[in-house]
C-alpha cells in the first residue's frame, strides 16, 4: 500500500467510514447521514429512484412509483368534488314558478351545503397528498388500498344528494359523516403498512431513526377529519346543526389553530417552536406540492367544462316527433328554438375557459403555494364549480323581466366570488413575494402590473353586470352571455394598455444620461 492510500485509510478510519476494498464505494454509517449533512443526506425529490442496500435491490422488483396513481387519485378526487354540484343544479323549479325569495332561499341552502362538503373533499386530499409525501413507492397491496380509499370517496356523491334533497333527514348527513370517518379508516391502513413495510417510504424517512414519530405525525394529520366527523355523525342522530358546525370544524381547524397560535406568540412574545425533529414537507404551516395542487385545480376546470356540455346534450337534443309536429321536419329550425341555451353555452365555456387562463397564468409566477393560498384557491375552486348551476339558471326559458334579472345575479355572484378568491391567491402570495413568486411577478416586477390587471378583470366584469341589472330594467340574460362572450377581447385589449401604459410612464420618467429601469419591461 502506496504511502497516499494508507493516508486516505487513516482518515476514513478517524471520520467512522470504512475505507474502500478493491471496486468498492465507501459506507457511509447511518450517522452521519442522520447528523444533518447536506452532502450526505439523501434528496427529497429523489423518493424510490436508489436502493439503501441489497435488500432494497431484491424488494425493487415487486415496487413501482407512485406518480401514476397520485395522477390517477388526483383526478378521481377532482371530479368527486366538481359532480356534487349536480344535485343543486338539478333543483326542480317549474317554469311557471317565481323566482321568489323561497327559491332563493333554497338554491342559497344547497350551494352551502355544496360549498362546506367541496371543501371537505379537498381536505380529504391534502391528507392524501401529505401522505405520499412519505410514501415514495407502492406495491399491489398498496394500491388496491388506496383503491378502496378511492372507491370511498366516489359514495360522497350519493351521500351530498340526500343531504341536500332530506336537509333536516338525519340520515344524509350521518352518512355523509360515515364516508369520511371510512376514508380516515383507509388512510390509517396505509400509513400502517406503509410503515411495516419501509422500502415504500421515502429514502429520508427510511434512514431515519425517528420514524415513530413521523408515523405519529402522519397519522394526525390523516385522523384529524374523520375524527371530527365521527363526532358529527353522533351528533346528527339527535340535533342535526351541530352536525354542520362540526363539519365546517373539518375546513378551517388547522388555519384556526395556526392563527390562534400566531396571535398567543405576539401577544405573549413566544414563538410556538415547530414539532421536534419532523421534516417540514409534513408539517401543516408549510405547503403541498405545487404540481399537485396544478393536478387538482385542472382536473377541477376540465370537468366543469365537461358539464356544461352534458347539459347541452342532455336538453338541446330534439325530440323526433316534436321536430316533426312543431317545425315541420326542419332539424335547423328546431335547434334555432334552443338558441339562447347554445349562447348561454358558449358564454359559460368562455368563463370556465378564461378562470383557468388566469389561474395558469398566476402559478406560472408562483413558487410555492403557502396554506393561505391553499385555502384560497379552494373557495375559488368551489365556485367555479358552481358555473353549471349559473348556466343552468340563465339558459333558463324566457320568464318574466325581473325572474331574468333574478337569475342573472346569481350567475353573477358566483362568477364574481370565483375571480374574487382567485384573485386574494395573488394577494396572498404578495405577503410573501420573496419565498412564493419568481422576481418578474413581484412589486416593481415587469409582470406585476399585467398580472394584477388580468386577474382583477372578472371580478370587476362580473360586478359590473350585477350593477347593470339594479339600474338596467331591460338588461337580459342574453346581453349577459354576449358580455361573457366580449371578455376574451377584453384580455387582448387590457396587455395592449398597460404595455403602452409603461411605455408612457417609461417615456415620461427617463431622462437622457439616468440609468436603466430595470421594473419596467424591456422594450
Amino acid at each position: 500500500m502506496s504511502k497516499k492510500d494508507s493516508t486516505i485509510s487513516l482518515c476514513a478510519l478517524q471520520a467512522g467510514i470504512q475505507p474502500p476494498s478493491c471496486g468498492s464505494e465507501p459506507q457511509v454509517p447511518t450517522g452521519l447521514i442522520m447528523s444533518g449533512s447536506p452532502t450526505l443526506e439523501p434528496p427529497l425529490d429523489t423518493q424510490g429512484d436508489t436502493s439503501l442496500s441489497s435488500r432494497d435491490e431484491d424488494v425493487a422488483g415487486e415496487t413501482q412509483h407512485s406518480q401514476r396513481m397520485l395522477s390517477f387519485s388526483d383526478g378521481l378526487l377532482s371530479i368527486i368534488a366538481t359532480v356534487m354540484i349536480l344535485p343543486v343544479t338539478h333543483t326542480e323549479i317549474s317554469p311557471e314558478q317565481e323566482f321568489d325569495k323561497g327559491v332563493q332561499k333554497l338554491l342559497a341552502t344547497r350551494i352551502a351545503v355544496y360549498l362546506m362538503t367541496f371543501l371537505i373533499v379537498t381536505v380529504a386530499w391534502a391528507a392524501h397528498a401529505r401522505l405520499f409525501q412519505i410514501v415514495g413507492k407502492i406495491d399491489d397491496t398498496l394500491a388496491l388500498l388506496n383503491l378502496a380509499c378511492m372507491m370511498t370517496i366516489t359514495f360522497l356523491p350519493f351521500t351530498f344528494s340526500l343531504m341536500v334533497t332530506f336537509p333536516e333527514a338525519p340520515l344524509g348527513i350521518f352518512l355523509f359523516c360515515m364516508c369520511v370517518v371510512a376514508i380516515g379508516g383507509v388512510q390509517m391502513l396505509i400509513v400502517l403498512y406503509a410503515f411495516h413495510c419501509p422500502h415504500l417510504l421515502s429514502p429520508y424517512v427510511q434512514t431515519s431513526a425517528r420514524r415513530g414519530l413521523y408515523r405519529r405525525h402522519i397519522l394526525g394529520l390523516v385522523l384529524r377529519g374523520p375524527a371530527l366527523c365521527l363526532l358529527a355523525a353522533g351528533f346528527s342522530l339527535f340535533f342535526y346543526p351541530v352536525s354542520y358546525l362540526l363539519m365546517a370544524t373539518v375546513i378551517f381547524l388547522p388555519y384556526v389553530s395556526k392563527a390562534t397560535h400566531w396571535c398567543w406568540g405576539r401577544l405573549t412574545g413566544r414563538r410556538q417552536p415547530p414539532a421536534p425533529h419532523v421534516d417540514s414537507s409534513l408539517d401543516l404551516s408549510e405547503a403541498l406540492s405545487k404540481e399537485r395542487v396544478e393536478a387538482f385545480s385542472d382536473g377541477v376546470y376540465a370537468i366543469v367544462a365537461t358539464l356544461l356540455i352534458l347539459d347541452i346534450c342532455e336538453d338541446n337534443v330534439p325530440d323526433p316527433r316534436q321536430v316533426q309536429e312543431r317545425f315541420g321536419g326542419s332539424l335547423l329550425a328546431a335547434l334555432g328554438a334552443a338558441g339562447p341555451r347554445f349562447l348561454a353555452y358558449f358564454g359559460s365555456f368562455a368563463t370556465v375557459g378564461l378562470l383557468w387562463f388566469t389561474h395558469h397564468s398566476l402559478f406560472l409566477h408562483v413558487r410555492r403555494a403557502t396554506p393561505a393560498m391553499g385555502l384560497l384557491n379552494a373557495l375559488s375552486l368551489a365556485f367555479v364549480g358552481g358555473l353549471p348551476l349559473a348556466y343552468q339558471q340563465t339558459s333558463a326559458f324566457a320568464r318574466r323581466p325581473r325572474d331574468e334579472l333574478g337569475r342573472v345575479r346569481v350567475s353573477c355572484a358566483i362568477t364574481f366570488l370565483a375571480g374574487l378568491f382567485q384573485f386574494s391567491v395573488w394577494t396572498a402570495a404578495l405577503l410573501r413575494p420573496g419565498e412564493t413568486l419568481r422576481p418578474a411577478a413581484r412589486v416593481g416586477g415587469p409582470e406585476h402590473a399585467f398580472m394584477f390587471a388580468k386577474l382583477a378583470l372578472y371580478p370587476c366584469a362580473s360586478l359590473l353586470a350585477f350593477s347593470a341589472t339594479l339600474v338596467l330594467s331591460r338588461f337580459s340574460a342574453t346581453i349577459f352571455h354576449l358580455m361573457q362572450l366580449a371578455v376574451p377581447a377584453a384580455f387582448l385589449l387590457l396587455r395592449l394598455l398597460v404595455r403602452l401604459s409603461l411605455a408612457a410612464v417609461r417615456a415620461l420618467h427617463r431622462t437622457p444620461g439616468s440609468p436603466r429601469d430595470l421594473l419596467l419591461p424591456p422594450e
